[in-house]
């Protein structure tokens, strides 16, 4: 779509969610617009119903949510535009892709960097977690959580691939991500950016050989369809990011941006939980679909982006942000 006709579009989207907005207003419900890409089926949009729900709880109904997923306001980076612009109230975005806005989201996008979800958890909900979403705001993006994301790894059309080796000059989907970019490079593969809504069509053409992300991602997108091959390498385990557009948080009263922190935290906790019941039936359902699973030695992969380490402690913040995350692991 020309660029044109694309700004056209969101321009229309703007004035459409703005209209909509002001008809709630007059009708005394602050209604927020949220727009994602995902499935309803995905664990990330059951837990926005719970924002809905709980703010409905909180508010007396008088504030609500209202969700347009599979990608029907734009890919990821439009809505990020919408929040910019504010003719969108909230996201739902990779942290990935958050590192175009704010650069040290990049660090997210560094391979095999938690130990474990509590690792994860205990980084995302400390200091460092909040430190990244409040860096938005000088984009017009504040962040509001963290979703479970799970970790990526590699699906292929019609290969097992056991080691780099094994990526070697194959075309593999990737985010919008000069971190994701550097990664598929240290391995071997070509890295081809395409947004998650045309990836389906990407991978029946022949457009690209393979992708790669998490198990319900995979299962629920039916990207099975085409790839038959799952290899459970688990190399980034990057969150989902949910935000606000600062235009909007500034017209919230106290006890609305009350409301809705309070009902983001709990929509957390009760995707958290989900995730990981979502993560086993989506790999249970590929197998029973005739996807063949495998679990390859890490170590490999490991080895291969090594260099990305270092190139990344060359810049004293990333380096600074490393250690405070190698700090956050349990003795």
């Amino acid at each position: 779509m020309p660029i044109t006709w694309k700004l056209l579009n969101l321009g229309l989207i703007g004035i459409f969610i703005c209209f909509t907005i002001g008809c709630a207003e007059k009708n005394q419900i602050r209604t927020l617009r949220l727009g994602h890409g995902l499935d309803v089926n995905h664990p990330v949009h059951q837990g926005m119903l719970q924002i809905d729900k709980h703010l409905k709880d909180l508010s007396d109904g008088k504030m609500r949510l209202m969700i347009y997923p599979n990608q029907q306001l734009g890919s990821e980076r439009e809505c990020l535009e919408l929040l910019q612009i504010g003719s969108l109230d909230i996201t739902k975005v990779s942290a990935a892709v958050m590192e175009n806005f704010v650069p040290d989201f990049k660090i997210f996008g560094l391979p095999f960097l938690f130990d474990n979800k509590e690792h994860l958890f205990k980084v995302l909900d400390g200091k460092i977690g909040e430190s990244l979403l409040n860096q938005g705001s000088a984009f017009w993006l504040k962040g509001l959580g963290y979703y479970d994301s799970g970790s990526r790894s590699f699906y292929l059309k019609d290969r097992l691939v056991e080691s780099p080796q094994d990526l070697q000059g194959l075309k593999i989907r990737v985010m919008e991500s000069a971190t994701a970019i550097e990664m598929m490079q240290h391995l071997g593969a070509s890295p081809t950016p395409i947004s998650w809504g045309e990836l389906y069509t990407s991978l029946q053409q022949g457009v690209v050989d393979g992708a790669e992300n998490n198990p319900p991602s995979f299962y629920l997108s039916k990207h099975y369809e085409v790839c038959k091959y799952y290899v459970i390498s688990e190399h980034t385990t990057i969150p989902d990011v949910l935000l606000t557009s600062t235009h909007l948080w500034n017209k919230l009263s106290e006890i609305e941006k009350k409301w809705l922190r309070q009902s983001v935290r709990k929509s957390v906790i009760f995707q958290r939980k989900l995730w990981v019941k979502s993560e086993q039936d989506a790999l249970d359902g590929a197998r029973a679909s005739g996807i063949k699973i495998s679990y390859p030695n890490k170590q490999p992969f490991r080895d291969a982006v090594k260099p990305m380490y270092k190139s990344f402690n060359t810049n004293p913040q990333m380096a600074q942000l490393i250690q405070s995350i190698e700090n956050t692991k349990t003795p």
